[in-house]
């Protein structure tokens, strides 16, 4: 079943909200808009800002989808001291008619003033942003351009006006039954990476069950009739009857065998072109996906080595006030949480370490919407194992671990394979971060 069938018209993944969205923006970032338009108008005035700091690609592989103008925009500066995340998705360019692309279809960026306020707040504290073009719904320029030509030089404006070294092509519905839309997309997205040396180009499409629907693989097979490769073939397990982590890595591995069949890769070739985008609480469909869930799937991407690990969306990363699940929101995420604690998976992906807070009891809801009592997304365990007669040091569950270190917790010993923090070595599971080496 494809995702289309199972959305709600709520405010959810991809649904943008106008109104006051702009001012809204404006006051979340701490900005007047008076000053905003006077410091920075159009193109040029971005140009005149700092430009971004290199980063690393790891960096836009992990970075989260936000909306800057809709859906009670967070304070960004604030999100990155909290969370260490460098790099956001700012979501979504469309065409607002005659291949003309614009924020929502609506906001022009030829006289867009709001974006570069954004853009240049973020790259002020070293860090950088990927646009994402398409979404749920809305006319996408593949589908009003015309041909792959003019499709690239309407998203070639967006590149230029906001100086960019990432771009996300969010190919959904309706635009992925469209043939000769994809055609453009794809073609665009070549004659782009093409065009702009060193352009980090995501590729994010539905995932089912089986990993991709007929439409997903249509446009794998479109991209492999062209020659393009990008960084990444990314795929968004929810919204299509997912029960949990284990159901969305199952969908990953599933993805993974069509991407060999279909470009002829190994498997191992086939992970480092597969990426993940994550939706955190409450889906259109009524699924949930908690804390535990981001954890699964995050050490599910890194022992695998996965290209991309990302969600929708920093605007839903907070606890909803009262109610903590009053239905799908555009603003939060409708589980149990603190603020950000799923922008910081992103964070770990990228390879860094995000700040810690202090766990709180909290309670949450279950897929049935009745609340049951649970801890926060941090252990509540002790903070030290019982390593009986082991020699080597106990784990700690504020210690950050890296690759390669050694531990004991229960009577055994563990090693790292990758960063951790307060993942318990008994809870590591297949896919986890600790290796279990035995009795001591």
């Amino acid at each position: 079943m494809e995702r289309a069938q199972l959305h709600s018209p709520a405010p959810g993944r991809h649904r943008r909200r106008r109104g006051a969205a702009a001012a809204a923006a404006i006051a979340a970032l701490g900005l007047a808009a008076a000053g905003a338009a006077a410091a920075l108008s159009g193109g040029d005035a971005l140009a005149s800002t700092t430009a971004a700091a290199p980063l690393g690609s790891n960096w836009y592989a992990s970075a989260p989808y936000l909306m800057p103008e809709d859906n009670s925009p967070p304070d960004v500066a604030a999100v990155m001291d909290a969370t260490g995340q460098k790099a956001f998705q700012l979501a979504f360019i469309l065409d607002s008619g005659g291949c003309t692309p614009a924020w929502g279809g609506t906001s022009s960026i030829d006289t867009d003033t709001a974006m570069p306020a954004v853009i240049q707040k973020i790259r002020a504290k070293g860090g950088d942003v990927s646009i994402s073009v398409g979404g749920y719904g809305g006319n996408k320029l593949g589908q009003g351009c015309g041909t792959p030509e003019a499709t690239a030089a309407g998203y070639q404006k967006v590149i230029t006006k906001y100086q960019l070294k990432a771009i996300d092509f969010d190919l959904e519905e309706p635009e992925y039954e469209n043939a000769a839309a994809i055609h453009n997309e794809i073609g665009a997205a070549r004659i782009l990476q093409q065009n702009n040396p060193g352009l980090y180009v995501s590729i994010t499409t539905a995932g089912t069950n089986a990993g991709t629907g007929w439409f997903g693989t249509q446009m794998l097979n479109e991209a492999k009739s062209q020659g393009f490769t990008p960084n990444n073939y990314s795929i968004m397990p929810f919204d299509g009857g997912f029960n949990g982590a284990a159901a969305q890595t199952d969908a990953l591995v599933k993805f993974n065998k069509i991407l060999q069949t279909t470009f002829g890769w190994d498997e191992a070739t086939a992970y480092a072109h597969e990426g993940v985008s994550l939706m955190n609480g409450r889906t259109d469909a009524a699924e949930y996906f908690k804390q535990a869930d981001f954890q699964t799937v995050l050490d599910f991407a890194t022992a695998h080595k996965l290209a991309r690990y990302t969600y929708w969306s920093v605007n839903r990363d907070r606890q909803c006030a009262g109610t903590v699940d009053p239905g799908l929101s555009g603003s939060c995420s409708s589980v149990a949480q603190n603020d950000w604690d799923f922008t910081k998976f992103t964070v770990k992906f990228a390879g860094a370490t995000p700040p810690t807070n202090t766990p709180t009891a909290t309670t949450s809801p279950t897929s049935s919407g009745s609340p049951t009592s649970s801890a926060s997304p941090t252990s509540s365990a002790s903070p030290t194992g019982k390593p009986g007669t082991c020699t080597l040091p106990a784990w700690n569950a504020s210690t950050v671990y890296t690759n390669g270190n050694k531990v004991s917790y229960q009577g055994h010993n563990y090693h790292a394979k990758w960063w951790t923090q307060n993942e318990i070595p008994t809870n590591s599971g297949q896919w986890g971060v600790w290796a279990d080496d035995g009795p001591c």
